[in-house]
């Protein structure tokens, strides 16, 4: 927990960002009538029913003091999805920084080994070297902002009916188009010091030797 809290406490820059990563799944359902459009005087209509269309992984890439941040959706969640996410992390999204920091839940597949079973060992071990993984400890996933942006993103966008792939990526981009826009941040004041006290109880108690 402290090593998570020290990072963002840390001093960072353009060449060393902090960036922190969560992954989320979302059902996609399709109506089974048309709905009926809003009208002066009169509220949308949206029938009951639905068909279920498949699911959806949402993988979220947040830079919280940027105010930046990138989601994308995938049929799958597997190492190599998400070797593929880190590698767009690295390259297009930040090709000028020396090394990213990216904090993220402790799952299987966020493993370097991840890198090696979706690409070439040169290619792999090039990416290896441009980030340095950082694990929120278990029952901790709080500790992630991520979290906080899925959060947001269910309720300002998740929030309806999306019927197919195409659909939510095309409102994925819309809203992470604007929340990038407005610099969205998040101000993390929950330091170390406030640990050791507000949560003394998770804490090892020092052996007495009297």
């Amino acid at each position: 927990m402290e090593v998570v809290l020290d990072l963002y406490t840390s001093e960072q820059s353009a060449s060393e960002p902090v960036v922190c990563m969560d992954e989320a799944a979302v059902t996609l359902h399709s109506d089974v009538y048309e709905p009926i459009p809003m009208q002066p005087g009169q509220d949308a209509k949206e029938d009951y029913h639905y068909e279920r269309q498949g699911v959806q992984a949402l993988f979220m890439f947040f830079d919280p003091v940027r105010g930046w941040r990138r989601v994308a959706n995938r049929d799958h969640r597997t190492r190599v999805d998400w070797a593929e996410e880190v590698r767009r992390l690295l390259e297009e999204d930040y090709p000028h920084a020396r090394k990213v920091k990216l904090l993220s839940d402790n799952l299987n597949t966020h493993h370097i080994a991840s890198l090696y079973e979706a690409f070439p060992a040169p290619e792999a071990h090039r990416l290896a070297r441009r980030f340095e993984l950082y694990y929120t400890p278990r029952n901790g996933s709080w500790l992630n902002v991520a979290e906080i942006e899925l959060s947001v993103l269910h309720e300002q966008c998740l929030k309806r009916r999306l019927g197919d792939a195409r659909t939510l990526e095309r409102e994925l981009a819309a809203w992470q188009q604007q929340r990038n826009q407005d610099a969205v941040q998040v101000q993390w004041r929950f330091t170390t010091d406030d640990a050791r006290i507000k949560l003394a109880h998770l804490y090892p108690q020092p052996i007495s030797l009297n």
